[in-house]
C-alpha cells in the first residue's frame, strides 16, 4: 500500500482509478436524434430503459446504457465532428454462431455491411456496419 502523502499525483490518480470496476454507460451524441432513435430503437431493437426528454433516451444493453443525446444539452455544446469522420465505435458480444445471424437480420433490415462476417486470427468473429451517424458498430463473439 503506498503512502497518499508521498506518492505522485500520477500515481495517486492511478490508485484513485482503480475503484472504477465497469464502464456503466456510454452517451452518443447524436447529429440526426430521431434517426438514431429509430435505428436504435426499431432497426436494432434494443430496449427503452428511459426517456428523460426529447433530447435524452436511454436503451439497456446487457448491464450497460447506451444514451442518445444531442449537443448543447447544457454542459457540452462543443461542434460536431464533419460529416464523415469516424469519431465512434460500438462493439456488441454474441455467442459465436450470433455473429452469422445477426449479420443475416441486420441485411435484411436493410442496414448495409461495411465487412461481412470474418473470423481473424485474434480469435473474434466480426460483422461491421454504421448507425445514421456513421459510427461503426461491431457485433461480435470470442472464437
Amino acid at each position: 500500500m503506498t503512502d497518499p502523502l508521498t506518492e505522485s499525483p500520477a500515481q495517486a490518480l492511478r490508485n484513485a482509478m482503480r475503484a472504477v470496476r465497469c464502464l456503466d454507460y456510454t452517451i452518443i451524441f447524436a447529429r440526426d436524434l430521431a434517426a438514431m432513435r429509430r435505428f436504435y430503437g426499431e432497426t436494432l431493437g434494443f430496449t427503452l430503459q428511459r426517456e428523460l426528454s426529447a433530447r435524452w433516451i436511454e436503451y439497456r444493453i446487457g448491464s450497460n446504457v447506451l444514451a442518445l443525446t444531442v449537443r448543447g444539452n447544457g454542459l457540452f455544446d462543443d461542434p460536431p465532428p464533419p460529416a464523415g469522420a469516424l469519431s465512434l465505435q460500438l462493439a456488441f458480444r454474441v455467442a459465436p454462431a450470433e455473429v452469422h445471424v445477426c449479420a443475416a437480420a441486420l441485411k435484411a433490415a436493410g442496414v448495409a455491411l461495411v465487412h461481412e462476417p470474418t473470423d481473424h486470427a485474434f480469435g473474434h468473429r466480426t460483422v461491421f456496419f454504421r448507425d445514421p451517424d456513421g459510427n461503426v458498430l461491431e457485433v461480435y463473439a470470442e472464437i
